[in-house]
């Protein structure tokens, strides 16, 4: 897959007033040119009487990207650069992220402009919770009763998420382990049940797992 790159973990909004324009800044993750311009499309649809939804999006990460912004019928270079500037400095890859402004009445000016945008989308690149992109396992395992707690612990060790706990007559788990990580659970699942339980992998595919990291901001 490449250099790992974090991506934002859930879609956030935030916004601001500049002198009575209203600025509204929407931030998601999107992982093709076609989910951002599907997510582009929602934006202006939802915001259609504002005066500009300023689009910019990273799609990869690291050296391996693909960038677009646009003005939106604001003075070139006011506006999209700035918001793509952001963008580009978070680290984030995989973000689309609209700026919506409705227009106050007042003239911002060309350096106003710059500011007021560039201060939207620092508001929701520093508020985003971050993740990485990584390949994954989802298994199902069934286990006595008695295990239950033995094989949580196992799971929780291993890196490993329990996404659903069935009760019947057996304990029916749904987990998910990172690719690297579940080798490592079947093997204390078999020193654990003396080689009578394996659990079954029924999908494989990629995941955006939180990251843990000191608070992020962006130069102005």
């Amino acid at each position: 897959m490449g250099k790992s790159y974090l991506v934002p973990l859930t879609e956030i909004r935030r916004e601001h007033v500049v002198v009575n324009s209203r600025f509204i800044a929407t931030l998601a993750p999107v992982f093709s040119i076609e989910e951002a311009r599907a997510f582009m499309a929602r934006i202006r649809k939802e915001f259609s009487d504002a005066a500009h939804n300023v689009p910019v999006y990273i799609i990869g990460g690291g050296n391996t990207v693909t960038e677009y912004f646009s003005d939106d019928g604001e003075p070139a270079g006011t506006s999209g650069r700035p918001a793509l500037t952001v963008l580009r400095g978070s680290g984030l890859g995989d973000a689309v992220l609209v700026v919506t402004r409705y227009f106050g009445g007042t003239l911002l000016g060309t350096g106003g402009l710059v500011k007021a945008y560039t201060e939207s989308a620092q508001l929701v690149v520093n508020a985003v919770g971050r993740g990485q992109r990584i390949s994954t396992h989802l298994v199902l395992l069934a286990i006595p009763y008695n295990l239950l707690e033995r094989v949580r612990l196992l799971c929780v060790r291993h890196h490993g998420e329990i996404l659903a706990e069935d009760f019947s007559a057996d304990v029916t788990l749904t987990m998910r382990f990172p690719v690297g990580e579940f080798d490592g659970f079947q093997f204390g699942l078999r020193e654990l049940t003396a080689g009578r339980l394996q659990a079954e992998i029924i999908e494989t595919k990629e995941a955006i797992t939180p990251v843990s990291l000191k608070v992020f901001t962006t130069s102005s």
